[in-house]
């Protein structure tokens, strides 16, 4: 494994646990009440459910690296979406710029070729061609 490899993989784990620990917040502090604050800023409360199981079960997938890219996409989305309606009124410091951190990780991880460590690797190995004697 070179620097980089071990770069992204340290990416990928850091964003995997910072959503999946943020989508179990969301369900210990009653999933119902951040839906009611979800309807309060304007957006349908059933998003809250959607964004709460992406963090969490999105979370733990990019940590074991399975399906890192379409995670990364989902996770993209979601910040896109929290700096939007909640934080660009709060400004950069003290606002979003956590959120736009965490959204340049999950682009990276789009963008990048990196399996190291990881599930998804192991089951997107190439298959071995059998060959045949004539």
């Amino acid at each position: 494994m070179n620097k980089n490899e071990l770069g992204l993989f340290i990416v990928r784990v850091v964003v995997g646990l910072t959503f999946f620990f943020h989508g179990l917040d969301k369900f210990q502090s009653g999933i119902a009440n951040i839906a009611g604050w979800f309807e309060s800023i304007g957006l349908p409360g059933f998003l809250a459910y959607i964004v709460a199981i992406i963090e969490l079960v999105g979370g733990l997938a990019m940590v074991l690296g399975i399906g890192t890219k379409v995670i990364g996409a989902l996770f993209a989305i979601i910040m896109v979406g929290a700096i939007l309606t909640t934080k660009w009124p709060e400004g950069f410091l003290g606002g979003f710029e956590l959120d736009v951190i965490l959204l340049a990780a999950s682009i990276q991880l789009i963008i990048s070729s990196s399996q190291s460590f990881s599930i998804g690797a192991y089951f997107n190995k190439p298959k071995h061609e059998t060959v045949q004697h004539n």
